[in-house]
């Protein structure tokens, strides 16, 4: 999907392994759209990218912070592979987060599209995002279970009549908090990132925890954009410049000093 809404397939409101350096190939510091092909006819990438020739500052990093985002790195690395039992169970237990008065049927089955997939196969929209990126949903399902039910449901606010798909969204902001905050790069190359692993070092779950302060904020802004489906990538670069705002303000000492963070309810 473009800005003037290109190939996004919407969700009618009903009541009730990333290869690193290699993501997006545009060479344009300007936000740009990603391949349709990993987010299955869906929601395009936010990222920034930069001309190789731009000069781009690093950061030390502590032992400690260099272990953590190695750590974190080794997630990002891992895609979604429906072959293996933990991804399959992993997979499951986001159904039972999301529906549990439901049974699911099967791993592929067109119950998935309630949840915002784009088809039957969940495994074909996870190519954008990784294995992490429904270990973020399955963190924010059980961490926050309100916000999640809230965001799923579409409970909150005056909505739209074609809302964006709860699931695919939460792929595009997994990709997008990974580029945002540089976590391909040997150190960081940008101030926020360097801030990011500061908050990594003191809490090893700050990425996922990062996710669901997004996912709220980008409702949030969505809701107050009053938006529709042809708005998401201009909602999605609206939410990242807030965040990229807070993460920079003085006397931060934890992501929940974040002012989206009282958006979360648990």
């Amino acid at each position: 999907m473009d800005d003037r809404g290109g190939s996004f397939v919407a969700v009618r409101r009903i009541s009730q392994g990333l290869d690193r350096g290699n993501t997006c190939h545009s060479t344009s510091a300007e936000f740009v759209t990603g391949s349709t092909a990993w987010l299955g006819r869906g929601l395009s990438c936010v990222c920034a990218q930069r001309r190789e020739s731009d000069a781009r500052p690093s950061f030390d990093l502590t032992p400690t912070q260099e272990e953590c985002l190695q750590r974190l790195q080794s997630r990002i690395d891992v895609p979604y592979d429906s072959s293996i039992l933990e991804h399959q169970e992993s997979l499951r237990a986001l159904w039972n987060a999301a529906f549990p008065e439901e049974e699911l049927r099967g791993l592929i089955s067109e119950q998935w599209k309630d949840m915002g997939w784009q088809g039957k196969d969940p495994s074909t929209d996870f190519r954008g995002g990784g294995y992490i990126s429904l270990e973020n949903l399955l963190f924010f399902a059980k961490n926050f279970p309100k916000s999640f039910q809230d965001l799923l449901r579409k409970q909150e606010g005056d909505r739209s009549v074609w809302e964006y798909p709860f699931a695919v969204a939460g792929v595009n902001i997994t990709f997008m908090l990974i580029q945002m905050l540089d976590l391909e790069a040997v150190k960081p190359r940008t101030l926020v990132g360097a801030t990011f692993l500061k908050f990594l070092a003191e809490n090893e779950s700050a990425f996922d925890l990062l996710y669901c302060i997004t996912f709220k904020l980008m409702d949030n802004q969505w809701l107050s954009m009053r938006a529709s489906y042809m708005d998401f990538n201009t909602v999605m670069k609206s939410t990242r410049r807030q965040l990229e705002k807070e993460l920079l303000l003085d006397d931060l000492t934890q992501l929940e000093d974040l002012p989206s963070y009282k958006l979360l309810t648990q």
